[in-house]
């Protein structure tokens, strides 16, 4: 088997993946053969790969680190039961059972689906000092970790929705 061929089969199977429940919601793009729920490997790519495999808004959040508008997304007062992944590679990153409502505009999480589901970076942008949150496996820039959330954490993992695939139970 060729490598286009290959790619060609892992394209079917990713879209197969990200469209076969009525019930998942996906904002990745049907085209994208690196989404997968269960592959935890790491995954670099090149900026024109992922350019050409994402949305034009989950580009610029996960891969030029804009932010979206608050108040006004799609998992800021989203209360279904199930699991957030990132819209980039499909890695599991949040239980609907961590996710709180902060005020903050953004959907807010006290603690990862589990330890090695995300990478921590300082930020320093904005004048000011934060922690920028990323996926763990694809490195895609996810939001901000601040120490003002609620027990059992006190931490706040604010993150953008444009980058939440939301996987319901």
């Amino acid at each position: 088997m060729t490598a286009l061929e290959k790619w060609w089969i892992l394209g079917l199977v990713g879209c197969c993946v990200a469209c076969s429940g009525a019930k998942e919601e996906t904002k990745a793009q049907p085209a994208n053969p690196y989404y997968s729920h269960t592959d935890t490997l790491p995954l670099r790519l090149s900026d024109k790969v992922w350019k050409s495999v994402l949305s034009g808004g989950v580009y610029d959040i996960a891969r030029q680190k804009s932010t979206e508008q608050p108040f006004n997304n799609k998992y800021y007062k989203h209360t279904a039961k199930g699991t957030y992944c990132c819209a980039a590679c499909g890695h599991k990153l949040f239980k609907s059972t961590s996710k709180f409502a902060s005020s903050s505009g953004w959907p807010s999480f006290f603690e990862p689906a589990a330890p090695n589901r995300l990478l921590y970076k300082r930020d320093y942008t904005q004048q000011m000092e934060r922690v920028e949150v990323l996926c763990g496996r694809c490195t895609a820039h996810l939001g901000h970790l601040f120490d003002d959330g609620p027990p059992p954490t006190f931490q706040r993992y604010c993150i953008n929705s444009l980058v939440l695939d939301f996987v319901a139970q």
